[in-house]
């Protein structure tokens, strides 16, 4: 009687999870013997797959692959045919049907998926970091982001953060305070990461009455104020010129636009 186990090998130019995956919802269909299965990811040399070959040929197995690499499938069938050892395809039969029903040709790019699953993530890790980081919570942040916005209160700090996080920026804001020294790490990193966020003073005024309206609060509070409001512009706009950064007027932008000149700064200097 044979005891040995069968081995299902499973190929892959990326991960290998999918053809894992399948491999053992089939198994799970058998009720009887000794099944195992190994996964090789990353297969993108024809050296590679030979040695498989060669230790496969000792085993009672089969392979499954998810190798979208066209040389790369064509070699392994092929060899594996030589070898005597049975080699299911599983992706080409869903891209064929795939590029009759849209007319076109498949990319043939490894691991799409999973660069798909990065940018996904990036985009989580750079929402949080915009909250962790909002309003100048925590100035620990500035030295780690790709951005560092600041600007008097009701310049689009925040929701241009936000913006700008889903974009897959990491960015910090400090609210910019007469009464508060600027944090020392602002001087301590690339001007080029500074974007300095300045407003019409009517404008600011016109918004920050009416978030004392939202609040329940009196318009005619000091932080409303016409003479307040040019104080704090005057001491950003003369803390931006020292630290020499990249000013923009948000008065009449939307986030988008000034996402949009933030963004391009970024791909001009290769901040990220």
């Amino acid at each position: 009687m044979n005891n040995r186990s069968t081995v299902v090998y499973v190929l892959s130019d990326s991960i290998g999870e999918t053809g894992e995956q399948v491999a053992k919802a089939v198994i799970s269909q058998f009720n009887s013997g000794k099944y195992e299965t190994r996964r090789f990811p990353y297969i993108t040399h024809e050296e590679q797959i030979i040695e498989i070959l060669e230790e496969a040929k000792n085993e009672k197995c089969m392979i499954v692959f998810t190798i979208v690499i066209d040389n790369l499938r064509i070699f392994l069938l092929e060899k594996a045919k030589a070898y005597n050892i049975q080699a299911i395809d599983i992706m080409t039969p869903i891209l064929d049907g795939m590029q009759k029903l849209v007319g076109f040709e498949p990319k043939r790019e490894a691991g799409i998926i999973r660069k798909l699953d990065e940018k996904y993530f990036r985009k989580v890790e750079a929402i949080e970091f915009a909250v962790k980081y909002d309003d100048g919570k925590d100035t620990n942040g500035i030295k780690k982001a790709d951005i560092v916005l600041i600007g008097v209160s009701r310049t689009s700090k925040t929701p241009l953060s936000m913006y700008l996080a889903h974009k897959n920026v990491k960015v910090a804001n400090i609210p910019l305070v007469p009464e508060v020294p600027p944090p020392d790490e602002l001087f301590e990193i690339d001007s080029h990461r500074i974007i300095g966020l300045t407003a019409n003073p009517i404008k600011i005024n016109e918004i920050r009455k009416e978030r004392l309206k939202a609040l329940g609060l009196s318009d005619d509070a000091s932080y409303a104020s016409m003479k307040r409001i040019l104080n704090e512009l005057q001491y950003a706009e003369e803390l931006m010129n020292k630290l020499n950064c990249k000013v923009i007027d948000v008065s009449v932008k939307a986030v988008e636009e000034t996402a949009g000149i933030i963004l391009k700064i970024i791909k001009e200097k290769d901040l990220i």
